[in-house]
């Protein structure tokens, strides 16, 4: 693969699943101008979270079987008619209904990763992954110093439109610029029988669910850090405003490197040690994040750690499991990630409804359970694995 192209689908990946956090910093904003009660702006976030779900299991397979790049811009030009409905949301029914269908339609960033998998060859498919994945880790993180910083200059509703304008020109270029993909052998599945496929590669491959609970454990624990982080920030004794509230997500751009040098590590067979240091990395991180009312350094190092453990995490899993079955490489993704998905919605709803009810303190308690809990399987799961997958667990 050329790198411009590597670098444009990095770039496309970025700008989509941005659509996916945009909210986070904005979520009191949008609660004021719509009058939602604490409790419903947590529901932007979870109905977000499962459109994209959804998404996950039912359209991210189809790139096993249809024109890879036709579903792309299909799903992007999809994604401009949901961003114009939450940009023009009078009402918190219509702004939740328009945040589900972009959550819905941003798993086109999975169907991009994978398709830049079935594109590398074998020897460079870590780097690959790892570069692409760096661009969904950027996109993530910016999309809140962006949206924070665009809604104090223009209100929150300008971040939405631009985004549909940005997503209706990333399609005519992505049109223009992929090449074809299509599934062309003989025994083409129905959509049907692609659906029930991705369910018995679960119940087949050990390595698949190993690697998909510790995804849903790793972003439960950056879900219920980035969740909630605005609150304690936007209250006193900080009292940030939303561009210096998304200027955190900078500081967690660090995962961007972990992604890519995750990549390379998975290519040299270091997946399991990269796998143990990364989610020790993870549980560590949350002492130094129980500190953030007194010290914002603490903050900083703890952010750090924590977005580079999970990108770690995060990129040698869809590595490992795009190589059991490269001809199923959307369905491995997109199952995968459904996982992904689930942990998000869990820790985002779990880590407001914790700091309503008892503080920072027990958002921190969570996050550090979960990522000793992740810890945990992975060190349990270590040995007594197929040959095939022996690296994969260390």
């Amino acid at each position: 693969m050329p790198r411009g192209l590597v670098a444009l689908f990095a770039v496309a990946c970025g700008a989509a699943v941005a659509n996916v956090y945009f909210a986070q910093p904005l979520l009191v904003t949008m609660g004021h101008d719509l009058s939602m009660s604490p409790a419903l702006l947590g529901t932007v976030v979870t109905l977000t979270q499962a459109g994209y779900g959804l998404g996950l299991f039912f359209l991210v397979p189809l790139g096993d079987i249809t024109d890879r790049r036709r579903l792309v811009v299909a799903q992007l030009l999809l994604m401009v008619l949901a961003l114009a409905a939450v940009t023009t949301a009078g009402t918190a029914a219509a702004l939740l209904a328009g945040m589900a269908g972009v959550g819905l339609l941003a798993v086109v960033t999975q169907t991009l990763v994978a398709y830049a998998a079935s594109l590398a060859p074998p020897a460079r498919r870590g780097r690959v992954v790892g570069s692409v994945t760096s661009g969904v880790v950027l996109g993530i993180l910016l999309a809140r110093t962006v949206s924070g910083l665009m809604a104090d200059v223009a209100g929150w509703r300008s971040v939405y439109l631009a985004s549909a304008a940005l997503t209706a020109l990333l399609a005519l270029v992505l049109y223009r610029v992929l090449p074809h993909h299509t599934d062309d052998r003989p025994d083409r599945l129905s959509y049907g029988q692609l659906l029930s496929s991705t369910v018995t590669l679960f119940a087949r491959e050990r390595l698949l669910r190993l690697r998909a609970l510790l995804g849903l454990l790793i972003f439960t624990a950056f879900s219920t850090l980035w969740s909630s982080l605005a609150l304690p920030l936007s209250e006193p004794p900080y009292s940030f405003s939303h561009t210096a509230i998304g200027a955190w997500g900078l500081v967690g751009a660090a995962g961007a490197l972990a992604a890519t040098a995750a990549g390379r590590l998975n290519d040299r067979g270091l997946s399991g040690r990269t796998t143990g240091i990364a989610l020790a990395l993870l549980a560590v991180s949350w002492v130094p994040l129980a500190f953030t009312r007194s010290s914002l350094w603490t903050l900083l190092v703890g952010v750090i750690l924590l977005d580079l453990a999970v990108q770690a995490v995060h990129v040698t899993n869809q590595t490992l499991i795009h190589a059991l079955h490269p001809e199923a490489g959307s369905r491995l993704i997109g199952g995968y990630m459904v996982f992904y998905s689930v942990g998000s919605a869990t820790g985002a709803t779990a880590a407001t409804s914790l700091y309503a009810a008892a503080g920072w303190g027990a958002v921190c308690a969570l996050g550090a359970a979960v990522s000793v809990l992740a810890f945990a399987l992975w060190a349990c799961t270590r040995s007594g694995v197929p040959d095939r997958a022996a690296v994969a667990v260390g």
